[in-house]
C-alpha cells in the first residue's frame, strides 16, 4: 500500500459514529474527519477543474460529417453540471472519495475519429450507448467478476503505473517537460523546458510551488498539498501582474514562455448565466444508417474498453493511495463504484460532453485525507459553482495545479515494493503495466498489455490453472483493441 498522507492519523476520540451522517459516510469509521474530506475535496476540484476549459476546447475545435461544431460555452457549461452532479452520485452511492469529469482521451477519440463520421447528436448516442452495455455488465456482475480476477500485484502494479502516469501529466501540464520539434534533428523526444532550460516565469512558478509543497509534505503540514495549489495560484497571479506573459498562443500563434492553459488573472466579470442548450441532443439509432453498423460497432467496442479498464485502473489506485483496498485489492462498495461510473458514461452522452469517468486526480484529495464520498460532496458542488463561476475556475494555471499531480505521483510510486520482483512471473507483467501507462498516456494500454503477458507467461510456464477463466477473455478482448487498426483497415 502506498505511504499514508502526512495528516492520515486516527481520529483522537474513536472509529464510533457521531451521527446520522457519520455512520452513513463513515467518516470516522475510515479514520477520518470532517475537515480531512472538505480539504480533500478542495484539491480534489483544483487539480481537476481544467476540464471544465480544456474539454470545451477538444470538443468545440472538432466538426462533425455535417461541417457543424458545438458551441463552447454550451460545453463549458454542460460540462461542469455533468461531472457536479455525477460527482456527487458518486459520492452518496459509492460513498468514495472518487470524482468524475469527462474523460480525457475519449473525448478526443469522440471529437476526432467519431464525430467526423457522423453528426454530432449521433457520436454521443453512441457514448450513450456504451455506458448502457457498461451498466449492463455491472447489473450482470460481469464487471466486478472481471475486476477481481486481477491478480492483487497486477492491481498494485496498475496503482504504481497511474502514480506515474500523473507524474508525467504533471510535468508535461506544467511545461517542465516538453515535446522536441520533429526539426530540431535529434531522435530525443522530450526534454527539459524550452531547449533543455527553465528560461520561463510559468516554469519557476512551477518548481517554486512544488519545492514548497513538497518541503510541507515531508513536514507532516495539514493540507500540504492544497496549500501547495494555492500557494502556487497566488505567486502565479503575481507574476503575470508584473510580467503581463499571457497564455501560451496569442492569436493563434505559439508562445512558448506563456501559461500553458489558463491565465492567473481576476476576471472583471466572475459570474455567468450557463447555457445548457446541449442537454438532451444525442440519437442512439443514427449512427448506424449513416456510417455502417461495422464502424458503429468498432466505434462501441474501443470506448467500451477504454472506460472499462481505465476506471477499474483509477478506482484501484485512488483506494491503494487511501488504504482502503482489502487483500485483495479491492476497494470497498466496487459494485456500486462501478455502477455511478457506467451511469456518469451515459450521462456525458446525453449532454453532449463525452464519456464522464473517474479521474485519477481524485488521488490529491486522497492524499490530503479524503476517504469517504464527502469529499465528492464538495467537490462536486464546487463543479455546479462553476457553470455560474466559470471565470474564477479557470484562475488557477496548470503550473499550478500540476504540483499536486507530481506529489500524488510520488505517493503512489511507494506501492512498488510490494510487488515481488524476484518472481519473474508476476513481476514482468507489471512492470510492463507500470511503464506502458506513461510512455503511451494511456491507462488502458498498460493495463492491456500487462494481462496479455501475464496470461503469455502463465501458459509457456504450464500454469494455466493459476489464470482465472476470466482473464483470458480478457486477454483476448485486449487483443483485439492492440490489433484494431489492422482488422479496421481489413473490414472498411
Amino acid at each position: 500500500m502506498a505511504v499514508a498522507p502526512p495528516d492520515n492519523g486516527t481520529p483522537p476520540d474513536s472509529s464510533r459514529p457521531r451521527n446520522g451522517f457519520d455512520r452513513y459516510f463513515e467518516i470516522s469509521a475510515r479514520g477520518s474527519t470532517l475537515s480531512r474530506e472538505v480539504r480533500g475535496g478542495l484539491a480534489t476540484f483544483f487539480t481537476m477543474a481544467y476540464i471544465v476549459v480544456l474539454n470545451p476546447l477538444i470538443l468545440g475545435s472538432a466538426l462533425d460529417g455535417d461541417g457543424n461544431s458545438l458551441p463552447i460555452p454550451a460545453i463549458a457549461a454542460a460540462t461542469a453540471l455533468v461531472a457536479g452532479l455525477m460527482t456527487i452520485l458518486m459520492g452518496v452511492v459509492g460513498r468514495f472519495p472518487l470524482a468524475v469529469a469527462a474523460g480525457l482521451g475519449v473525448n478526443a477519440l469522440v471529437a476526432y475519429e467519431i464525430a467526423p463520421e457522423m453528426t454530432w447528436a449521433d457520436a454521443m448516442g453512441l457514448v450513450v450507448i456504451e455506458g448502457l452495455i457498461i451498466a449492463v455488465l455491472v447489473l450482470t456482475g460481469l464487471r466486478t467478476a472481471v475486476f477481481r480476477s486481477v491478480p492483487t500485484q497486477m492491481k498494485t502494479a496498475i496503482g504504481v503505473g497511474i502514480g506515474l502516469f500523473l507524474t508525467i501529466i504533471g510535468l508535461v501540464d506544467a511545461g517542465f517537460v516538453r515535446r522536441i520539434p520533429d526539426d530540431a534533428n535529434t531522435t530525443v523526444p522530450v526534454g527539459l523546458g524550452i531547449g533543455g532550460k527553465l528560461v520561463s516565469w510559468p516554469m519557476l512558478v512551477f518548481v517554486v510551488g512544488l519545492l514548497v509543497t513538497l518541503v510541507l509534505v515531508v513536514r507532516r503540514v495539514k493540507g500540504a498539498i492544497l496549500v501547495g495549489i494555492l500557494a502556487s495560484t497566488a505567486l502565479a497571479m503575481v507574476v503575470e501582474a508584473l510580467g503581463n506573459i499571457g497564455p501560451s498562443f496569442v492569436d493563434g500563434e505559439p508562445n512558448p514562455k506563456g501559461w500553458s492553459l489558463n491565465v492567473p488573472t481576476l476576471p472583471s466579470n466572475p459570474f455567468g448565466v450557463p447555457d445548457l442548450s446541449l442537454l438532451g441532443q444525442f440519437n442512439v439509432l443514427g449512427s448506424w444508417e449513416r456510417a455502417g453498423w461495422l464502424v458503429v460497432l468498432m466505434f462501441i467496442f474501443t470506448l467500451l474498453i477504454t472506460d472499462f479498464f481505465d476506471t477499474m485502473g483509477t478506482m484501484v489506485a485512488v483506494g491503494q493511495e487511501g488504504g482502503m483496498l482489502d487483500e485483495q485489492g479491492t476497494p470497498p462498495r466496487t459494485r456500486e463504484i462501478l455502477l455511478v461510473d457506467s451511469i456518469a458514461a451515459a450521462s456525458g452522452g446525453a449532454a453532449s460532453v463525452s464519456s464522464n469517468t473517474s479521474y485519477i486526480e481524485s488521488a490529491a484529495g486522497v492524499a490530503e485525507g479524503a476517504r469517504t464520498g464527502v469529499a465528492n460532496l464538495v467537490t462536486g458542488v464546487l463543479f455546479l459553482l462553476a457553470m455560474f463561476l466559470a471565470p474564477l475556475v479557470v484562475v488557477v494555471p496548470f503550473e499550478a495545479a500540476s504540483v499536486a499531480l507530481v506529489v500524488v505521483g510520488f505517493l503512489m510510486m511507494t506501492a512498488v515494493r510490494t510487488i515481488d520482483w524476484s518472481d519473474y512471473e508476476i513481476a514482468i507483467p507489471a512492470f510492463l503495466t507500470i511503464v506502458l501507462m506513461p510512455f503511451t498516456y494511456s491507462i488502458s494500454n498498460g493495463i492491456g498489455a500487462g494481462l496479455i503477458v501475464y496470461v503469455v507467461v502463465k501458459l509457456a510456464k504450464g500454469k494455466s490453472r493459476e489464470i482465472h477463466p476470466l482473464l483470458y477473455a480478457v486477454a483476448a478482448l485486449f487483443v483485439v483493441y492492440f490489433l484494431r487498426g489492422p482488422i479496421e483497415a481489413l473490414l472498411f
